[in-house]
């Protein structure tokens, strides 16, 4: 994809590269054996199996009652797939498949040329069960709003069970953090989150319960980001009735679910997702060195959106459903990506 906005690496399906007015809002590294070596926080990475926190580093009942033990890489718990997760995996591709739309909010979106990654998960893959077929497709395009170029990130998700179980658990994302400043921080970012439902959790960031009221900022109203504070790391819930999102959400309607801007660069984005549910991070854990001239990336560097379904619903049997994929059927979402400078 020669001249895009947007680029990309088979190590995770990575996204390096997403530039909006001479700005690469996203975190990563110039090359591929950096992230190698220095990507502990995920850069980019299209992370799987399971995104975010399974609970106990273990799959308390899947084919039949079995139980499964994983990799525990947070404390007590398996987080982003494990110690080697797919975003930490080799890809094929990046595989051209021709010119596609995008579907956006308001109807279908002109794309330009598309690019498929596909991965094959085997059996016991870092301890989950089954032979998994995964893929990821991202579509750039550009719209004209107001008289400024947007440009248009699409990302679509599938997997499928082929082999070696008749069932498994899927919640794939992006982990992309983004930067709109131009600087070593994030402050300065007003913030917008379309919920004010989230999900409590443990110390070691596991659901307690049921979609409640956030207090650290207010939903649907603006915020700005300060130098520490407001820290938040939660899944914020769009569809607080689990047992109706299916485990393919590609012909549910895509929600803008965050929206932020920095009113010194510009530089607009919003996200949106056919998912239940987002994970807003603002980058506390953060500690990457300065690599071949790229600055030392610190805490609050970046701040992620990562539309997912509910954390642990694999170990919770009012959410499992959504995270349930047995074989015959495939599991399927969609992420868009609009960014501008006004």
């Amino acid at each position: 994809m020669a001249d895009a906005p947007v680029a990309f690496l088979p190590l995770g399906a990575i996204i390096q590269e997403f530039r909006v007015g001479g700005l690469n809002i996203v975190q990563g590294f110039p090359e591929q054996s950096q992230y190698e070596k220095y990507n502990g926080p995920f850069f980019g990475e299209t992370i799987g199996r399971v995104a975010n926190r399974i609970e106990g580093a273990k799959l308390d009942s899947l084919n039949g009652g079995k139980s499964y033990a994983l990799a525990a890489n947070n404390g007590p718990n398996n987080l982003h797939g494990g110690v080697v997760g797919w975003g930490k995996k080799i890809w094929n591709g990046p595989t051209p498949v021709g010119i596609r739309s995008i579907p956006g909010v308001d109807g279908e979106i002109d794309g330009g040329e598309s690019v498929k990654f596909t991965l094959v998960s085997p059996d016991g893959d870092e301890g989950f069960p089954g032979t998994v077929e995964a893929s990821v497709v991202y579509t750039v395009g550009k719209q004209v709003q107001d008289g400024k170029e947007v440009i248009v990130l699409g990302i679509e998700y599938e997997a499928e069970l082929v082999g070696g179980a008749d069932e498994t658990v899927i919640n794939m994302t992006n982990h992309s953090y983004f930067n709109l400043t131009g600087g070593p921080s994030i402050e300065g970012t007003v913030v917008t989150l379309a919920t004010n439902s989230y999900l409590p959790v443990d110390d070691g960031g596991i659901p307690t319960g049921g979609p409640t009221a956030f207090s650290k900022v207010e939903g649907k109203k603006a915020f700005v980001l300060g130098a520490q504070e407001p820290d938040i790391d939660d899944c914020f819930v769009s569809n607080e009735a689990p047992d109706t999102v299916p485990i393919d959400t590609r012909s549910q309607p895509l929600t803008k679910q965050v929206w932020a801007h920095h009113p010194e660069t510009g530089i607009h984005l919003e996200v949106y997702s056919t998912e239940p549910a987002f994970q807003f991070y603002t980058g506390k854990y953060i500690d990457v060195p300065e690599v071949d001239g790229v600055p030392a990336r610190k805490a609050r560097s970046g701040f992620c959106v990562e539309p997912s379904r509910y954390v642990n619903a694999a170990n919770v049997d009012e959410w499992k459903s959504q995270m349930l994929l047995k074989k015959g059927e495939k599991y399927g979402c969609r992420i868009v990506y609009r960014a501008w400078k006004a």
